[in-house]
């Protein structure tokens, strides 16, 4: 095996091999507020539209990629590099090899200080738009603190009618595996 071949892995469950690096991972880099109780991905794992993958550069894991397919566009829900490969050029690297050939939409913060900047910098130079559209995040636990985020679309910026699609996905079906028992949250109108 290449060790410098890139590799997706999907995880199936939390028994898989990486998936203990995977979820430390993912606990260190996301706010609470962005992420699922990880009892939950038990549930997601069965649901054809998520796929949560470990990413691997030879035999080492080296980040994750939780997205969803949507018949319109895929949603990159978490990507995450391990901190000891960061600057390495892994995270363009992941999403080179993803979206191509793919409608991708992203959430950031919005670019308010210099690591929301530099991270929304890094999208655009991959392709990314960002869009004019308001858009508030549902916290996936309690207690609930929905915040506002950016939405970021490859390769084209997204439509009203997308956006809104967008945020319907979100409410109607991946907060099926977040804290929220019936979603009742703002609509993007």
């Amino acid at each position: 095996m290449n060790s410098s071949e890139l590799r997706f892995i999907r995880f199936t469950s939390r028994r898989d091999k990486g998936w203990d690096e995977a979820w430390r991972l993912y606990e260190s880099s996301f706010p609470a507020c962005e992420r699922w109780d990880e009892s939950a991905y038990e549930r997601a794992f069965a649901d054809p539209a998520f796929a949560a993958d470990g990413v691997w550069l030879g035999d080492k894991f080296v980040g994750l990629l939780f997205h969803w397919s949507h018949d319109a566009f895929d949603y990159i829900e978490h990507l995450a590099v391990s901190p000891l490969r960061r600057g390495q050029s892994l995270g363009s690297r992941i999403l080179g090899e993803f979206c191509p050939g793919r409608r991708v939409i992203l959430e950031i913060d919005p670019p308010e200080d210099e690591i929301s900047i530099r991270r929304q910098h890094f999208y655009q130079r991959l392709g990314f738009v960002t869009n004019p559209h308001p858009y508030i995040h549902p916290s996936f636990r309690r207690p609930f603190h929905p915040h506002r985020l950016v939405l970021m679309s490859r390769p084209e910026p997204l439509t009203d009618d997308e956006a809104r699609r967008f945020a319907d996905f979100i409410r109607e079906h991946v907060l099926r595996y977040s804290d929220h028992e019936q979603p009742d949250l703002p609509r993007i109108d």
